[in-house]
């Protein structure tokens, strides 16, 4: 196991899991802490929202820009739903 990420990452077997698979520190701490709170159930399947596939350019563009993507205004829509996975 490499560097320990600090004590607000909760799980950290399944942060170092998720950093070895290439997720960002970012990613990796989120779904870690959300997986060590009992109330909440990050492997389960969520959301409302269709996949990323079915969501228009525009669409794909207007959330990454909610989430300050850089880069975004260059990327085409296979760049765009990339990039929103990994933030």
């Amino acid at each position: 196991m490499g560097k320990t990420p600090g004590p607000s990452v909760k799980d950290q077997d399944t942060y170092e899991a998720l950093r070895d698979q290439g997720a960002s520190k970012e990613k990796a701490a989120r779904i870690a802490n959300a997986k060590a709170n009992p109330d909440m159930h990050p492997s389960e399947k969520g959301g409302s929202h269709p996949p990323y596939e079915d969501w228009t350019v525009e669409e794909l563009y207007s959330r990454a820009q909610e989430l300050e993507i850089e880069g975004r205004s260059d990327m085409s829509k296979t760049e765009l739903i990339k990039a929103l996975r990994n933030s």
